[in-house]
């Protein structure tokens, strides 16, 4: 399997470099034992309290791309306190990475409580998925019995890509805020039709097209 290593140091005092070092090979030491190939290894000076670092960004961009499937670190503590190491828990569980530490001399064992939050934050995104989704249907459906079309415009959806300025029908927007839609509701209706846009975005486009008319 193939594995990264991550070693972190809170301030670049002798001392502490010198424990970096020893993470290092520690770690090395370790992965080797469980027949892991090392991919890189990432040593970095931060603060466990701050999640803004080069290496965990390296490190999740190498995961996420599938170069690696599992990390070697020398304790939980090494990735982060706080929230910070929840969130990075979380992002890693959700990447599919097995945990490695020198401290558990193998698979990372998490407590009881942490395996609590990071399931009760699992749930969390699961029922705001659905909720999302659930708001695009109902946004849909009340678009249609208002008698909106979706297929006049999904030959739309292709066109022009890589433009800075979003592409979408405003003229549906204009329609859809006459029928009393909110512009939450037809951000959504319109995400459901395959157009990236935001409710500030829709609500822009639409007091801009509003002066136009105005002005003819």
């Amino acid at each position: 399997m193939k594995a990264i290593i991550y070693c972190r140091v809170s301030t670049d005092k002798q001392t502490q470099e010198t424990s970096l070092a020893r993470q290092e090979e520690e770690l090395h030491l370790l992965a080797n034992r469980l027949n892991s190939e090392v991919i890189m290894t990432i040593k970095e000076t931060a603060s466990s309290y701050d999640i803004d670092r080069d290496g965990i960004f390296d490190m999740l961009a190498l995961f996420s791309e599938k170069k690696a499937s599992c990390l070697f670190i020398q304790d939980e503590t090494r990735l982060g306190r706080g929230h910070s190491r929840i969130a990075l828990f979380h992002q890693l569980q959700q990447l599919g990475v097995t945990i490695y530490t020198i401290s558990h001399q193998g698979e990372l064992i998490l407590s009881e409580a942490d395996s609590m939050v990071l399931q009760i934050v699992g749930l969390v995104e699961e029922y705001q998925r659905k909720l999302h989704n659930a708001k695009i249907k109902r946004g849909m459906k009340r678009a249609i019995e208002n008698g909106y079309n979706p297929a006049n415009n999904l030959a739309k959806i292709n066109e022009a890509p890589g433009r800075t300025r979003k592409d979408f029908p405003v003229e549906e927007v204009m329609k859809l805020r006459e029928k009393n839609f909110t512009f939450s509701e037809i951000a959504s209706t319109l995400r459901g039709l395959g157009y990236d846009v935001s409710r500030a975005t829709v609500h822009r486009r639409f007091q801009e097209q509003r002066k136009l008319d105005n002005r003819e």
